[in-house]
């Protein structure tokens, strides 16, 4: 640690990410927060990363909407939390109120939880676009902070410019079910099509709901020439 770190730790020591209390390091939570959060872990859905209550020890499934559902466009899914009381006012801080130093800690779980996409050849980190009118307006995407943070974690490149947002929509927390599918239909495209050919994709993204954003972006990417896509997000709503 620089001089000059240690200087700014003492007049502005780091805090707790949930609760604000003074910890011993940046990007941290205190003991307690920490033993409130709901982590994901196995055992899981192989393709989803939804988690299961109960399974057989080393044994790999599928949960009953993979195993019915064979166009699904992603290769896999994986999020670090489950998104509830616990972890989602992290989340909304580093969404809607400016707490960008959020998205190091954050990326550190995404990264523990995307083993998976890891080991399996996975390339370029795409973060899921904002329409420039709300970029303008939040003034940064948060999904594109946190593959900025993980892509230090993995060592690989983010992508910022190929996938956009052609349509502005309204927010998907307006909606339920199939109208959600249908407020985000055909709202991205691929612009730069020779940059994801052929290569193993990773989406980031922040919380994963219905999946319909992420779908559409998969199915985007896909009809452009990726190999494979995969989804990996802070945190995901179980129902």
């Amino acid at each position: 640690m620089s001089f000059l770190q240690k200087i700014i730790d003492i007049l502005l020591p780091p805090r707790c990410l949930k609760c604000g209390e003074i910890v011993s390091e940046n990007n941290g939570l205190c003991p307690k927060c920490f033993n409130e959060i709901n982590f994901i872990s196995e055992p899981y859905c192989q393709k989803c990363g939804r988690p299961f209550a109960e399974v057989k020890k080393g044994q790999k499934m599928l949960c009953g909407g993979c195993a019915r559902n064979s166009r699904s466009p992603f290769r896999f899914i994986r999020s670090a939390l489950v998104y509830d009381e616990a972890s989602k006012g992290m989340i909304l801080a580093l969404k809607f109120a400016d707490r960008t130093e959020n998205a190091g800690a954050l990326a550190k779980w995404m990264f523990l939880a995307g083993k998976d996409l890891w080991k399996n050849d996975a390339e370029i980190l795409i973060p899921v676009p904002l329409h420039y009118t709300r970029l303008i307006k939040r003034r940064y995407n948060q999904s594109s902070l946190l593959a900025k943070e993980l892509g230090k974690l993995n060592g690989l490149p983010v992508d910022n410019f190929t996938l956009a947002k052609k349509r502005k929509t309204r927010p998907q927390v307006e909606f339920s079910g199939k109208e959600r599918v249908k407020n985000v239909k055909g709202a991205f495209s691929v612009q730069n099509p020779e940059n994801i050919k052929g290569k193993h994709v990773v989406l980031i993204d922040d919380v994963l709901t219905t999946g319909s954003t992420l779908k559409e972006c998969a199915l985007a990417l896909k009809a452009a020439g990726a190999k494979s896509v995969d989804a990996l997000t802070v945190a995901r709503v179980i129902d």
